[in-house]
């Protein structure tokens, strides 16, 4: 055994801990071995390399994994569960918290741990309470890398179903772009129309990409766009109000009482 496997990934997750290993270190430990010509390091390497990073890996499934020389189907299963038991994690982490939807931004953190590693296209809709709380989170429809095929109806009939005050679509392109094609915009315009007249409004459609997003509501794809900018404008002019006052309160605070002040009357 040589100094390189002395200090393998096993002996550097002991010494510095698991938070401290590569990318390609963690994928050693899960596949445990190499090949005659190959040690497990640069196996691991070579697969991420070959999957455009950890990224790719998650994306990708047990068969395709498989097939690179030195895992076959028993490593790459145990690399599958791997990314199977984080995403896990990360989902029972966020349930303990109810998800607000105030901004687009948190829709947009909610999309990138479920959809902006896809291959495909999925649309979710996003049921919402009449404080922005999320009661439910369910899949619409889902296609190809080309598109997929949904009417207005599908997503209201789920909104309906699930009581809610509001709701929030979220698809994404798997080609990374967020920019809408016609249709898209097309299929929010007439969701929005249909979503008025049942009284359960459309807040907003946001598109991922991977690193990048688009709100059709901050874009002015929706009704009402203006209205909704304004608030949050005003949102943001109150909230600087209100630091600008526990500043100065803070910076002069009033003198002190007399013991003996007692009631005032008027």
């Amino acid at each position: 055994m040589g100094a390189h496997d002395r200090t393998g990934p096993r002996e550097r997750l002991v010494d510095v801990g698991v938070e401290s290993l590569r990318d390609d270190e963690l994928v050693a430990l899960l596949l445990g071995t190499g090949t005659v010509a190959e040690s497990v390091g640069i196996v691991a390497l070579r697969l991420l390399e070959e999957h455009g990073a950890l990224e790719g890996l998650a994306r990708a499934g047990v068969g395709e994994i498989s097939q690179r020389r030195g895992v076959g189907w028993a490593k790459a299963a145990r690399v599958a569960a791997a990314v199977e038991l984080g995403r896990r994690v990360s989902t029972a982490t966020r349930l303990r918290e109810p998800a607000r939807f105030p901004e687009p931004s948190a829709v947009v953190a909610w999309a990138d741990r479920h959809l902006t590693s896809l291959d495909h296209e999925e649309l979710w809709i996003l049921a919402l309470d009449a404080g922005n709380g999320l009661r439910a989170a369910r899949r619409v429809a889902a296609g190809g890398i080309q598109g997929m095929f949904v009417s207005p109806r599908d997503p209201l009939r789920v909104a309906l179903r699930e009581g809610a005050s509001a709701f929030i679509l979220v698809h994404n392109h798997p080609s990374g772009d967020p920019t809408p094609s016609l249709e898209d915009l097309e299929f929010t315009r007439k969701m929005a129309r249909a979503a008025d007249v049942v009284g359960t409004p459309l807040v907003d459609h946001v598109i991922v990409g991977r690193g990048a997003s688009l709100s059709m509501l901050e874009h002015g794809c929706l009704p009402g766009w203006e209205e909704a900018a304004n608030e949050r404008a005003e949102g943001r002019v109150r909230a600087a109000r209100q630091r600008a006052a526990r500043a100065a309160a803070d910076s002069n605070p009033p003198p002190p009482r007399s013991a003996h002040a007692g009631l005032r009357t008027r």
